[in-house]
């Protein structure tokens, strides 16, 4: 699956597909990056060669040029079409994403959107220093089953807020690894996070 979509009139991104499977992830990248980033790169190749298809694609200000991340609600608007395209094509895909994208879909399932599950690879619970800025709001609406994927050393996830508001959710599956930041980018990360989604995927 490759194809440049209009998401809205006038304002395109690239959808990116690979591999096959029971599984569709469409996997969302994060504020830093695009959906061709190394680490974007390396976690869609594990993931692939676990035995999942993987669509990618780039939010407005990525597929613009912008450095600046739109406002949530563009963020979302991009999101929900691409997710809509997607299901037309292959099915309902799994929302996964790195940490910004991986916000945002959750944000999404909270929403109602038809996915089988969400998946969040450091999930940005607040930034960096800003224990007050919480995003925690929606994950209680969350009805699907939930993966967070954390590194035990990520500033964006204070381990007491991370237990309180996230680990304790309903239906939330957490994978905590040991010695990883929020980049989660250490050789040997990559194919243990696929392992473990696929894992998750064929439990729910």
């Amino acid at each position: 699956m490759n194809e440049r979509f209009e998401w809205s009139p006038g304002r395109f991104t690239q959808l990116h597909g690979q591999g096959d499977g029971k599984w569709t992830l469409l996997l969302a990248h994060g504020a830093g990056t695009n959906q061709h980033h190394p680490l974007m790169d390396q976690l869609a190749h594990a993931l692939v060669g676990a035995g999942l298809r993987v669509v990618r694609f780039d939010y407005p200000y990525t597929s613009e040029g912008r450095k600046a991340p739109d406002r949530a609600p563009v963020l979302m608007e991009c999101h929900v079409t691409v997710f809509e395209r997607v299901r037309e094509l292959v099915g309902a895909p799994v929302l996964a994403g790195r940490s910004m994208g991986g916000r945002i879909g959750t944000v999404i399932a909270a929403g109602g959107a038809e996915a089988p599950a969400v998946v969040a690879y450091g999930y940005p619970l607040h930034p960096p220093g800003r224990f007050d800025r919480l995003r925690i709001d929606h994950l209680g609406s969350i009805t699907k089953p939930m993966l967070f994927v954390r590194g035990e050393r990520d500033t964006f996830s204070r381990p007491d807020l991370f237990d309180a508001h996230v680990r304790s959710l309903v239906g939330a599956t957490v994978l905590d690894i040991p010695g990883e930041d929020h980049s989660l980018r250490k050789v040997g990360t990559a194919p243990l996070i696929a392992r473990e989604t696929v894992r998750f995927l064929n439990g729910i």
